[in-house]
């Protein structure tokens, strides 16, 4: 079976699933895994040092697959911003096709240089304010982000269920549902609700090419859907990650009032989380995770995965769904 939407035709790709660009965890390896098994594989761009790396990367990740990839670049204010003009014109010198955005509205500067160079944009959105303000501004495909996605859900705490039909009421370009899908169920579920593929994170991270330690990957099985702690929320920057001893003491120390970033900074430090991704030392830092975990039972490949997605969304769609029709 061959679920064709617009998505699919956008993107030049066989099946509407998309792999999110992930720090630390979009390389090559992965990004060449998920498209030759018939999805969208994304190299992250700011996993690579430089914009001169990040060149080397997406050509490693050509040499590993003939079918389309996209990178993703995600902008945040920052004391030490990267070179995101760099890196935006590294992607045009590459000849890549797709790019991934999230973070401000400073990131339409990049897709005014990508552009004209043939690039199609999608831009992950945690409301559906923002999903609107983006197709005005020249996007290409939303990629909705629920409540239960690994990251950051934004502050509205609304999830999927309702996130994706509102937002699929609101928009007319294409639409991506992202967050707490890792099986045909929620495939099947996001196309019901009114979008045209979906983007998974945490499911990518527990397959055997994901460049991370088997010990990260175990402890997506391990979790289940309650596995997850939100952190920053008293920031007004919540971001969603696994449950370990190193997440539990930020929600703690948040949690007294006055707290600052100050006051955790030294946990959730980058490098850290960086560690913990390489050594499977889960004391190290904390990591991503969504409420998808508890969907997460096996560590297959990424071929394994898609295709079982895809044949049994198709046995859901054509079987199950279909019977209920009196």
């Amino acid at each position: 079976m061959a679920i064709k939407t617009r998505v699919t035709e956008r993107l030049g790709i066989e099946h509407p699933i998309v792999q999110g660009g992930m720090m630390n965890v979009g390389f090559a390896e992965l990004a060449s895994a998920v498209s030759n098994a018939g999805g969208l594989g994304i190299i992250t761009a700011l996993t690579q040092p430089s914009p001169a790396a990040l060149r080397e990367e997406i050509e490693r990740c050509r040499a590993m697959t003939s079918r389309p990839f996209g990178v993703n670049m995600t902008i945040f204010p920052s004391i030490n911003s990267p070179d995101y003009k760099a890196y935006a014109q590294a992607i045009i010198d590459s000849g890549v096709k797709v790019l991934e955005t999230a973070g401000t509205p400073a990131v339409r500067e990049i897709w005014e240089m990508v552009k004209p160079h043939g690039v199609t944009i999608i831009h992950k959105c945690t409301a559906v304010r923002h999903a609107v303000s983006a197709e005005k501004a020249g996007c290409d495909i939303i990629s909705i982000d629920g409540f239960e996605c690994a990251g950051h859900p934004g502050e509205d705490d609304v999830p999927g269920l309702i996130l994706i039909p509102t937002a699929a009421d609101k928009v007319k370009i294409p639409m991506l549902a992202s967050g707490g899908i890792g099986d045909a169920r929620g495939l099947v579920a996001a196309l019901s609700l009114g979008a045209e593929g979906i983007n998974m994170g945490t499911r990518f991270c527990a397959t055997q090419e994901a460049p991370i330690h088997p010990n990260v990957k175990q402890a997506y099985v391990d979790n289940d859907e309650r596995g997850s702690y939100l952190i920053f929320r008293s920031l007004k920057n919540t971001a969603r990650v696994g449950k370990n001893a190193v997440s539990e003491e930020v929600v703690r120390r948040l949690s007294v009032p006055g707290a600052t970033f100050e006051d955790v900074k030294e946990l959730v430090a980058g490098v850290k989380g960086k560690e913990l991704l390489k050594t499977g030392d889960l004391s190290a830092g904390i990591f991503w995770a969504g409420m998808v975990q508890g969907l997460i039972h096996d560590i297959p490949t990424c071929q394994e995965l898609i295709t079982r997605m895809v044949t049994e969304a198709e046995a859901i769609i054509k079987g199950r769904l279909n019977s209920m029709i009196a």
